[in-house]
């Protein structure tokens, strides 16, 4: 009989998902709330307003947005949240600062039954930084236009996430880097990101990518994805080539591609985007936007 032994795994994933920072003993625990609180979130600029920040965000589950718009700060923003050990903690070591969730301290399994509330707003200054997020199941609205972003990594569980590039990044991006578990994330402006590489790493779920922008350099972008749906949005008169590796999929083309074996090319002028794709299994839509 192993009915009980197969609950007992699926509830501890479903934990590792939802949240970060969860200390657990069994058995189940009732979570606790209290009355809202907000924190207000306010970290001064460097003296030297030209050094890299290394930005580290730790997220648990619910509600997150962050966008430029911080002044004379390097993070500014509030935290409300109404389970008292969710009061975040900020640390600063120099140029490293962390922002995260405080640890669920309980004696079992939670049970999330209440109407539990936990929501960042966070806006970011204009400074060169390397930004980290890593959360778990939880809704994020990122705004990232306009900033100076040296280096960029999100992990997170299942998730619905929009992330997206209105204007142009203000400096040359290394590396955007994403992993996820079953989620639906949408990210667009990608072309105004200005990254050499992007690595999208994820479960299953639905995720479109949308490279509608200023494309100002060559670019390669990697995605490994297990059964899930994948769009690329390209817009017409960017060159781009899509190699395809993977087992039970379809693709389905919407627009001026050209096919030769696995590869997918539409021509254009300027800087070229590269695409490698490695899907388990799932949808692959190739789009003209």
């Amino acid at each position: 009989m192993l009915r009980k032994p197969l609950i007992a795994v699926i509830l501890v994933l479903a934990l590792v998902t939802i949240a970060c920072g969860v200390n657990i003993n069994l058995p189940v625990s009732q979570v606790k709330t209290g009355p809202s609180q907000t924190d207000t979130i306010s970290v001064p600029l460097l003296q030297n307003k030209s050094d890299v920040v290394n930005i580290n965000l730790g997220f648990g589950a619910g509600d997150f947005s962050i966008a430029p718009g911080a002044g004379n700060s390097i993070i500014s923003g509030t935290v409300s949240y109404n389970v008292p050990d969710f009061k975040p903690k900020v640390t600063t070591d120099g140029n490293n600062i962390r922002i995260e969730q405080g640890n669920l301290n309980i004696g079992g399994i939670p049970n999330f039954s209440e109407n539990i509330k936990n929501k960042w707003d966070l806006f970011l200054g204009n400074v060169p930084m390397n930004l980290q997020v890593s959360a778990g199941a939880y809704n994020g609205d990122y705004e990232l236009g306009g900033l100076s972003i040296q280096d960029l990594e999100i992990s997170d569980g299942a998730s619905n996430v929009n992330v997206h590039f209105s204007v142009p990044n203000q400096i040359p991006m290394n590396t955007f880097r994403y992993t996820t578990g079953a989620s639906s994330i949408k990210l667009t402006g990608l072309a105004n990101a200005n990254f050499n590489n992007m690595i999208l790493r994820c479960g299953a779920g639905n995720y479109e990518l949308d490279f509608s922008g200023a494309l100002m350099r060559d670019t390669n972008v990697n995605i490994e994805s297990g059964i899930s749906n994948v769009v690329l949005m390209i817009p017409q008169g960017i060159t781009v080539k899509v190699t395809f590796e993977g087992g039970l999929s379809s693709i389905n083309t919407e627009g001026k591609w050209e096919k030769n074996g696995n590869t997918y090319s539409q021509s254009g002028a300027g800087p070229t985007i590269r695409v490698n794709v490695k899907m388990g299994a799932g949808n692959l839509d190739l789009r003209n936007k």
